[in-house]
């Protein structure tokens, strides 16, 4: 049994068959998931868990050389834009449905519990070396 990251198998497993180039969205609960990548579904009740936390398990885990975000989040979700600036300076802004769009090419999609608007990242993966 692990003792440290991320516990949960499906997420840990999903991770674990990520490479350089692939797209990981993490998204709120109302985000529209497209059909394609595989899906770990981490919502449990409204909150539950928080984008803030997901986000952060999965940063601790994972090499990220860039990340996309809606624009709208600067104006809807000033909490989620100030963390997003926090972990990611050099950030790619688009329209939300953009990112949606883009989000059909991600390998992997994590939906959170989150219940505040446009809290979603398509983070690129890099490479440790």
């Amino acid at each position: 049994m692990k003792k440290a990251g991320i516990l949960n198998r499906h997420l840990a497993g999903a991770i674990a068959e990520l490479g350089h180039g692939d797209g990981v969205l993490i998204c709120d609960a109302g985000m529209p998931i497209p059909a394609g990548p595989r899906v770990v579904d981490l919502a449990f009740r409204a909150g539950v868990p928080s984008f803030a936390e997901v986000l952060d398990g999965l940063l601790e885990e994972l090499v990220v050389e860039g990340a996309t975000v809606a624009r709208e989040v600067q104006e809807s979700n000033p909490a989620a834009a100030k963390l997003l600036t926090g972990h990611f300076p050099s950030l790619t802004l688009v329209s939300h449905d953009e990112l949606k769009t883009l989000s059909a090419n991600a390998r992997l999609v994590v939906r959170t519990g989150e219940a505040r608007p446009y809290a979603n990242v398509l983070l690129h993966c890099g490479v440790f070396f």
